[in-house]
C-alpha cells in the first residue's frame, strides 16, 4: 500500500528511467548481447516496474504515470519474450563456425560407427585385390581404374597440356552435384533402419581399399597420395558425415531402448540431420573445386610434394575445425 504517493514516485522514478534506458539501447542496437548480470538487472527492473504499476492501479490520480508505466512494462515484456533474429550474414557465419561443429561432436558416436564400417570395407577391398587382381573389373566402377596403375601414371606424367581447359568449372560442378546426391542418398537410406547406409559405406570402403592397395602394389604410392589427398581429405570425411547423418536417423527410428515416441525422437534429431547434410554439401563444393583444378593435374604440371602438402594442410584444418570450433560457446552455454 502506498502512503505517500509523491514520495513513492520520486523513489521509484530512477528505476523506471534505468529500465527505459536499457530498452532504448535494445531498440537502437537489435543485436546487443547482455551479460548474465545485465540480464538479471534487466529482469529485476522489469519486475519492480510491474509492481509499481500494480500499486498505482489503485489510484485514479496521475493518469500520465499510469500510461507511462503501462507502456514501459509492455516494451520490457516484448523484449523479454521476443525471438531476436540476427542479420542473415552473421547467422550463416554463426551456423558454420558454431552450430555445424557442435552438431558433429554431439553425434560423434555415429561418426565413429560410420568410420568403422568404411574401414571394414577398405580392408575387404584391399584383401580382394591382393588375392584376386581380376576382381578389379567387378569392384571398381570406373574404367580408368581397372587398368594397370603403372601404365596410367606413365601416361599422366607425359601430359604437359591443360586437358581440362575450358571445362574445369563444368567438371567441378559435376563433382559437387554427383557427390552431394550420393551423400543425400546415403543419409536417406537411414530410413531402412540403417541397413542401406551401412551397405553404402561398406561399398565405398571397398572401392577405396581396392584402389589404394592396387596402386601400392604397383609401387605408385606417391602418385596415389598426390592424386587423392588434395580433394580426398575433404571428400572422404564428407561421405563419413553423410553416413553419420544416416546412422543418426536410423538410431531415432529404432529407438535404442528410449521410451519417447517416434515422433518426438524424429523431432529431436531433425535439426541435426539438416545441419550435417548442409555441412556435407559445403565440403563437397570445396572438394569439387580442388579435384577439378588441382587433383587432375600431375607432374610435371603440379609437383607431387605441393599436392601432398596441400592435402595435409586441408586435413589438419578440418580436424581442428570439427574438434575445436564452437567450444567456447559450448562452455558458456553449459
Amino acid at each position: 500500500m502506498i502512503i505517500n504517493l509523491q514520495k513513492f514516485i520520486k523513489n521509484e522514478n530512477k528505476y523506471w528511467k534505468e529500465l527505459e534506458g536499457i530498452l532504448g539501447k535494445f531498440e537502437r542496437e537489435p543485436d546487443m548481447q547482455m551479460t548474465i548480470e545485465q540480464v538479471k538487472r534487466f529482469h529485476y527492473l522489469y519486475q519492480r516496474t510491474s509492481a509499481s504499476l500494480a500499486k498505482l492501479m489503485t489510484y485514479s490520480a496521475e493518469p500520465e504515470i499510469h500510461q507511462y508505466l503501462e507502456t514501459l512494462t509492455a516494451r520490457a515484456y516484448g523484449n523479454i519474450h521476443e525471438i531476436r533474429k540476427q542479420p542473415h550474414r552473421l547467422y550463416v557465419l554463426k551456423w558454420f563456425f558454431q552450430t555445424l561443429p557442435q552438431t558433429f561432436r554431439r553425434q560423434v558416436k555415429a561418426f565413429y560407427l560410420s568410420t568403422a564400417i568404411t574401414m571394414i570395407g577398405v580392408i575387404f577391398g584391399g584383401f580382394a585385390v591382393s588375392f584376386d587382381p581380376d576382381s578389379k573389373a567387378i569392384i571398381l566402377p570406373f574404367q580408368h581404374l581397372q587398368g594397370s596403375p603403372s601404365e596410367r601414371v606413365a601416361e599422366e606424367e607425359l601430359r604437359v597440356d591443360d586437358r581440362l581447359q575450358g571445362v574445369k568449372m563444368r567438371g567441378a560442378t559435376w563433382y559437387m552435384t554427383h557427390n552431394t546426391k550420393v551423400s543425400i542418398f546415403v543419409m536417406a537410406l537411414g530410413i531402412t533402419w540403417g541397413f542401406g547406409t551401412i551397405v553404402m559405406l561398406f561399398y565405398n570402403g571397398i572401392i577405396l581399399g581396392a584402389v589404394t592397395l592396387d596402386y601400392i602394389l604397383a609401387t605408385q604410392t606417391k602418385f596415389l597420395m598426390a592424386w587423392l589427398m588434395p580433394h580426398g581429405v575433404i571428400e572422404i570425411p564428407a561421405v563419413l558425415l553423410a553416413g553419420q547423418a544416416g546412422l543418426v536417423l536410423a538410431g531415432a527410428l529404432i529407438g535404442w531402448g528410449r521410451r519417447s515416441s517416434l515422433r518426438m525422437r524424429m523431432r529431436e534429431i531433425s535439426t541435426d540431420l539438416i545441419t550435417l547434410i548442409f555441412g556435407v554439401g559445403i565440403m563437397f563444393v570445396w572438394a569439387g573445386f580442388v579435384e577439378s583444378f588441382i587433383s587432375q593435374y600431375h607432374e610435371p604440371i603440379l609437383p607431387y610434394s605441393f599436392k601432398i602438402g596441400l592435402g595435409i594442410v586441408e586435413f589438419s584444418l578440418l580436424i581442428l575445425f570439427l574438434s575445436r570450433a564452437g567450444r567456447k560457446e559450448e562452455k558458456e552455454d553449459a
